[in-house]
């Protein structure tokens, strides 16, 4: 937890014991979960933990740039504390979402991406998702 610890302080963020445990937790269980999975999982050891923190912590978070808001579901957004560029891939059978990268085809897509914007524009982020069905499903 100390190592957390670090890192939030270090994004100039009060590394309080629910803002260390929501960071933890995306980090350790890279599943993208929902504010409602965040809760389930950590409301147990923290009985004091409500929805509307967990909610505010992760906006603070993805203001710092320690996570980023996935939308990849209509109805929900999804975090993921995993700042490398990647894409995400969402199984349509089981409903989990998996990181994809590439460190050649990523970079190069990127930068076409760039290159499609008009002139005078300026992109501050991009998100790619993918959608079918995962290995596990498949077989």
């Amino acid at each position: 937890m100390e190592h957390y610890h670090k890192i939030l302080d270090a994004a100039g963020i009060r590394p309080s014991v629910q803002r260390v445990a929501v960071y933890s937790y995306l980090c350790e269980h890279p599943i993208h979960p929902t504010v409602e999975t965040l809760f389930a999982a950590l409301s147990p050891d923290y009985p004091t933990l409500s929805k509307t923190t967990i909610y505010n912590t992760l906006k603070l978070f993805e203001q710092k740039n320690l996570v980023r808001a996935v939308k990849i579901e209509d109805d929900k957004l999804r975090y993921d504390a995993e700042m490398q560029p990647h894409i995400h891939f969402k199984c349509e059978k089981c409903g989990r979402v998996f990181d994809v990268y590439d460190d050649t085809a990523l970079p190069a897509f990127m930068l076409k991406c760039n290159d499609l914007i008009p002139t005078g524009f300026t992109m501050s982020k991009m998100q790619a998702n993918l959608w079918g069905v995962c290995a596990d499903c498949a077989k």
